[in-house]
């Protein structure tokens, strides 16, 4: 097969066939379309919006904002960031009410789970993170300890996979006061075993916290039963949420009366419209709410959870497997040959929502793609990131996004 040919038509009849059979190939056509996107291959970015998600954030500005106006905080927004924050609990977090709250984005509810988690282990100066962890989740975790003098513990994490449980345990120790890790790997799509991990960290004596931003909403989440401590986790990947849309922050239940967050706002205070001297944090997780939510940002995101709920989580795992399976098997035969490398795992126990290939020429061939409507993302040095979203994406879409990178790399040779 020369660099100019087409995928083999094999993988196009196989993935017809596995549209046609898909039980969830009905979802598709809940989500807005964009004519000029040939394929979309960035879902673990920014999700595609539902199409009932953008009637609803329209009807909000017309009847809820522009209808009942102020009125709308006392009817229902002053609790909503609880009450979709049980929703996500209840439907993707494997987490009881009372736990979950929606605000602020992800970097800002870091910091404060962060803060107030090492406050909860006084006496213990060391933070763990691993050295391919999201940036912002370094970065952070860099300012949480200089703020505070605490150590840095790193664990050299491989771009390729992601933290295992005996790399943790061969850090933590009685001077950890904290393990912060993401669920899913932002460059590898690295599935870490969370449980294990977070039996690891608890028999150090040290609190857990889980980013979920890559996991939240395509790998089932059971924070409850893993004992998780606290976690975080952004709404516009697979949640569909939109550009900027809230985060949301998970504390357990057994440590909400002792947790304190660093940023004082009027609306995580005792009694809100008080408006009295000193602070004095709520009761329960509205404590970790600062100043006014972000009423609107929150508003897309709840039909997707519907749609979660509807479809449940165990049936868009299985075909985000099927789907980063088929993705793999495509690159093996179609890419690999002109010099791709795969940069993922290829066991699906250790692989979340998307793929990563190398080559040395996609940071260039990336904008060419997206004037060609395939749309995956590229992350340095030179990773490109397949996306595939098990509501929203089929397996046409995957075929018509490699055979493009086939003849974007064929360009020029």
């Amino acid at each position: 097969m020369s660099l100019s040919s087409p995928v083999p038509q094999h993988f196009s009849v196989r993935a017809v066939e596995l549209d046609d059979t898909d039980p969830l190939c009905s979802y598709r056509d809940l989500f807005v379309d964009a004519p000029s996107v040939v394929s979309y291959l960035d879902g673990n970015s920014l999700g595609r919006p539902t199409k009932a998600g953008a009637e609803q954030v329209a009807r909000f500005v017309a009847e809820s904002w522009g209808g009942r106006l102020i009125r709308g905080w006392d009817e229902e927004w002053f609790d909503l960031p609880l009450t979709i924050g049980d929703e996500l609990g209840r439907v993707v977090l494997g987490a009881a009410a009372g736990q979950t709250a929606v605000g602020d984005s992800t970097s800002v509810l870091l910091y404060k789970l962060a803060r107030g988690a090492v406050a909860l282990r006084p006496g213990r100066d060391e933070i763990v993170v691993d050295t391919d962890n999201f940036p912002t989740d370094r970065y952070v975790l860099e300012a949480v300890a200089s703020e505070l003098g605490m150590t840095l513990r790193w664990i050299e994490s491989d771009p390729r996979s992601g933290v295992r449980a005996d790399e943790v345990a061969a850090v933590v120790g009685d001077r950890t006061a904290l393990v912060v890790l993401s669920h899913v790997a932002y460059r590898s799509g690295y599935l870490a075993d969370a449980a294990s991990i977070t039996r690891v960290t608890h028999a150090a004596g040290a609190l857990m916290l889980w980013d979920l931003c890559h996991s939240v909403g395509s790998v089932p989440i059971e924070l409850d039963e893993w004992g998780v401590d606290l976690a975080v986790g952004c709404t516009y990947k697979y949640l569909n949420g939109g550009p900027g849309s809230p985060a949301f922050a998970y504390v357990r239940a057994g440590l909400l009366e002792e947790f304190v967050q660093p940023i004082w706002g009027w609306m995580g205070r005792e009694d809100v419209f008080e408006m009295a001297a000193g602070y004095r944090p709520a009761r329960g997780i509205r404590r970790i709410l600062s100043g006014t939510p972000a009423i609107l940002g929150m508003i897309a995101m709840r039909d997707t959870v519907e749609l979660i709920d509807g479809a449940g989580i165990g049936e868009i795992r299985a075909k985000s497997v099927r789907l980063t399976e088929f993705a793999l098997e495509l690159v093996a035969e179609s890419l690999v040959p002109i010099g791709v490398t795969i940069a993922s795992p290829v066991d699906p126990s250790l692989r979340g929502g998307h793929v990563t290939i190398d080559h040395p020429r996609f940071r260039a061939a990336t904008p060419a793609l997206w004037e060609r409507g395939v749309i995956p993302d590229f992350r340095a040095p030179e990773g490109l990131r397949l996306g595939l979203s098990p509501l929203s994406t089929s397996f046409s879409e995957v075929v018509a996004g490699v055979e493009a990178i086939r003849a974007e790399l064929a360009v020029g040779d």
